[in-house]
């Protein structure tokens, strides 16, 4: 799936850390700060008795309280609203006692306990030996045992004050608090989350999944789909990656025509070049794909694509080890030194007598040319000795030298002919499995991860050009084109393909 690219992985998994990381605020809020947590609030707070005309929202009916001036009801409810349960020995209170409701500016004058049903047991606790008394402004309560969630009240008959002043429940908890939670109805349920941890978490998600959504709507389809004919020729080690990229725009954009012509890197820049001298409105309408620059000595314009990797490999047979072969090994090969694999690879006596067979690329390949300028820092100056690659029989003191207008005919050769060593393009030779074996280069892996990472000199490595005669023309199909060769989906498919992309991070393929 297109969309399902590094960069919108990288972005969604953003998100999702983004919405993870609410929701462990929202629970270090719920539990962590308050695993032991106490919390109290008043409920009602009313004037019953002689003064109650002086209350600002009358009753009606009658329920005055005779040679009580002032008197008053409240209701405080006590509860545990953290995530641990509080046992006896977690007050810390010195007294027999736990807890003390303090009523500021009034007398206590009774007190009783109301409790929800399915906790009675709650009921053993309030007893004098248990502390459970009431003296003067305060009412001394015990030290009970609160499961997360339970609850208690006690109504409270005062004297004296002023109604809705200052209530105050003292205490302590080990490893927790006491405080005071707001809740001006009775039995209103308390919030779970804090204000803050609400904000913040709701604003952190939607900013998460905003991200994550304009991540994935940003390349549906595009920069401008164009209409008309468009033909690629050049590089076939660039084939696999055009191909993928012109089914993909051609299935997005109606009406365009994207036709894949690959026979190398040198005949396809030189096919453009030919065409720009006959008709430059045909020449526009075609883009060649060379491995390694090719263009400037006719005056085409390129652009940097990738970086292309390659490799040597050698029939399934042959086992190099870790090491490979070193850049003067090959060299020796390749300048015809060595006739079997026995005088390469001494005593492995399966191979010791397995004539060397190279099979190479045209003149016209650039796999071939970088080859060439990076490894062997010369020209494979020997003519073909063989159209088949097949070594006479007997092989006599002549190495056997074939050249194939294709990769995939080199593999294809080098997987079936004992003692056959190539060069390839490095992803299409990891396509083919155990059928040939990659080998490394003075102990360096051809590897396009670690070159990225710098951490390896493999030599075998070159810059994939795209070129064109001159500018493409704004609103062309070729300008489309090359516009969404730097897309983040097509950057994912150049990376899919064994090659590290340069429109979006030039700074590889300097």
């Amino acid at each position: 799936m297109e969309w399902l690219s590094i960069e919108n992985v990288v972005a969604v998994g953003t998100s999702v850390l983004g919405i993870l990381a609410s929701l462990g605020m929202l629970l270090y809020d719920r539990r962590v700060p308050r695993r032991k947590l106490i919390g109290y609030r008043v409920q009602m707070d009313s004037p019953i008795g002689d003064g109650a005309s002086s209350d600002p929202n009358p009753r009606l009916g009658e329920f005055d309280v005779p040679n009580m001036a002032d008197a008053s009801l409240v209701l405080l409810r006590i509860e545990n609203d953290g995530s641990q349960s509080i046992a006896n020995d977690d007050y810390t209170s010195s007294e027999v006692h736990g807890l003390t409701a303090e009523f500021t500016g009034r007398t206590v004058q009774a007190v009783s306990v109301t409790q929800p049903s399915g906790i009675e047991h709650l009921n053993s606790h309030f007893t004098d030996a248990n502390g459970f008394e009431y003296d003067r402004n305060k009412v001394y309560i015990p030290r009970v045992p609160l499961n997360p969630g339970h609850h208690f009240k006690l109504l409270v008959l005062l004297s004296g004050g002023e109604v809705d002043s200052e209530v105050k429940l003292i205490g302590g908890l080990r490893d927790g608090r006491v405080h005071r939670n707001s809740a001006p109805q009775p039995d209103e349920k308390l919030r779970t989350f804090s204000l803050p941890a609400r904000l913040v978490s709701g604003a952190l998600t939607l900013a998460m999944l905003g991200l994550a959504g304009i991540i994935l709507l940003r390349d549906g389809n595009p920069i401008e789909c164009e209409q008309g004919e468009l033909t690629v020729i050049g590089s076939t080690a660039f084939e696999p990656v055009v191909a993928t990229l012109a089914e993909q725009y051609e299935s997005k954009c109606a009406g365009a025509d994207i036709s894949v012509e690959t026979r190398g890197s040198e005949d396809g820049v030189a096919e453009l070049a030919d065409l720009a001298g006959q008709s430059k409105n045909s020449a526009r309408s075609v883009i060649a794909f060379s491995d390694g620059p090719m263009g400037e000595r006719w005056n085409l314009e390129g652009r940097k694509v990738a970086l292309s990797v390659f490799t040597l490999v050698v029939h399934k047979d042959i086992e190099l080890g870790s090491h490979g072969l070193s850049l003067q090994e090959v060299r020796d090969i390749y300048a015809g030194k060595y006739r079997r694999w026995g005088e390469i690879v001494p005593g492995v006596k399966e191979i010791a007598d397995l004539p060397v067979v190279l099979v190479s690329r045209g003149d016209e390949s650039g796999t071939r040319q970088i080859f060439q300028e990076r490894v062997l820092k010369g020209w494979e100056r020997a003519p073909s000795t063989s159209l088949d690659c097949t070594p006479p029989e007997p092989a006599g003191d002549t190495v056997t030298r074939c050249e194939l207008a294709s990769t995939k005919a080199v593999l294809d050769k080098v997987a079936e002919q004992p003692g056959a060593i190539g060069y390839s393009e490095l992803t299409t030779a990891e396509e083919r499995g155990d059928d040939v074996r990659r080998v490394p280069l003075d102990g360096d892996q051809p590897d396009d991860q670690q070159i990225e990472l710098g951490a390896t000199h493999y030599p075998y490595k070159d810059i994939e050009y795209a070129y064109t005669h001159g500018t493409p023309r704004p609103g062309s199909l070729a300008a489309s084109f090359l516009a969404y060769l730097g897309e983040s989906s097509s950057q994912d498919v150049i990376r899919e393909k064994g090659h590290l992309p340069c429109l979006r991070e030039p700074e590889q393929c300097e």
